[in-house]
């Protein structure tokens, strides 16, 4: 089923109007769809490198406003609604151990969430059940998505076709570096100032 699913999403990349797919398939992956919506960054962005931004744009305003639907979800359905998608994806216990840590360190696993291939929506629908500041959940959203989105543009936009195998192989790591990286700076920053 996911097979299907992954090569049905990424021949969606070739069509007249993937951007108009691009931001679908990334709203419903914030949310409740499985497959990432670097399936079609990817291949539209190495079919038209000149629209890297705008590629990486619509998928980033797109995820975000997905995400906050996933937190609707966590916050009004979670009952009805948010235990069944959990469930299904297998993440009802990893829900329990985010919720717990969701007072101290929120808009971090927002923010972590958001750059790493870790279920996007799992983050989004904790968020709401656990009633996450929706300001702090959308900023976090907001700059780890950009920021995930527009690292894959860019690198795809610089060195075209070469880059997509080192991509799609280490995803996981490119973005877990650059998370450390990132929390490094503002523990530097906050032990400096």
């Amino acid at each position: 089923m996911i097979r299907g699913l992954y090569d049905w999403t990424l021949s969606l990349a070739g069509r007249k109007n993937a951007l108009a797919f691009l931001g679908v398939v990334a709203f419903l992956e914030s949310s409740i769809f499985p497959i990432p919506p670097d399936v079609l960054i990817l291949p539209m962005v190495l079919a038209s490198r000149e629209k890297a931004w705008k590629i990486a744009a619509v998928a980033t305003g797109a995820s975000v406003l997905g995400g906050i639907a996933g937190y609707a979800i966590g916050m009004f359905l979670f009952e009805a609604m948010g235990q069944t998608l959990l469930s299904f994806y297998g993440y009802s216990e990893q829900f329990t151990e985010f919720q717990s840590l969701y007072s101290e360190w929120g808009a971090w696993i927002v923010f972590g969430a958001g750059l790493t291939p870790f279920p996007f929506k799992v983050i989004t629908i904790a968020s709401g059940a656990a009633a996450l500041d929706p300001i702090v959940f959308i900023v976090a959203a907001s700059l780890a998505r950009g920021l995930r989105f527009f690292l894959v543009a860019a690198l795809l936009w610089k060195f075209g076709p070469p880059i997509k195998s080192f991509i799609e192989k280490r995803l996981g790591l490119v973005t877990m570096i650059t998370f450390i990286l990132l929390i490094g700076g503002f523990v530097a920053l906050r032990f400096v100032g």
